[in-house]
C-alpha cells in the first residue's frame, strides 16, 4: 500500500510537471535572434525557427544547460527543453553577433 501511494504521488507530480511545462518560439532572422532575451521555467522547451535563406547553429556553453543544435537552414527548427534553472547565454556558431540570455526559474 505505502509503495502504491510513493508511486501514485510521483506519477501525478511528473504529470502536473508536463502539463504546465510550456513549448517558446524563437526566431532567427536577419541573423539575429528574434528575442533577446527571455524568462522560462524548468520543463520548459524552446524551438528555435531559423527564418534565414542559410544555416544557422545555436549552441550554450552556459553551466545551467550546454546544448548545440547542429546546424540546420531555413524552415527547419530545433528544441531544447531546460531541465536546470540558471542563467543560459545563447550564441550562433555560424554568426558570431548573435546572441540571446535566458532566465530559467
Amino acid at each position: 500500500m505505502k509503495n502504491t501511494l510513493i508511486l501514485s504521488t510521483f506519477f501525478a507530480l511528473t504529470l502536473s510537471g508536463m502539463v504546465f511545462a510550456q513549448e517558446y518560439e524563437v526566431g532567427q532572422k536577419n541573423k539575429e535572434f528574434t528575442k533577446k532575451s527571455l524568462t522560462i521555467k524548468v520543463g520548459d522547451t524552446l524551438k528555435f525557427i531559423n527564418e534565414d535563406p542559410f544555416f544557422h547553429n545555436v549552441y550554450s556553453l552556459s553551466d545551467a544547460s550546454t546544448f548545440d543544435l547542429g546546424s540546420y537552414p531555413q524552415g527547419q527548427s530545433k528544441s531544447v527543453t531546460f531541465d536546470t534553472a540558471g542563467e543560459i547565454d545563447v550564441d550562433c556558431a555560424i554568426h558570431p553577433n548573435m546572441h540571446m540570455h535566458i532566465v530559467v526559474e
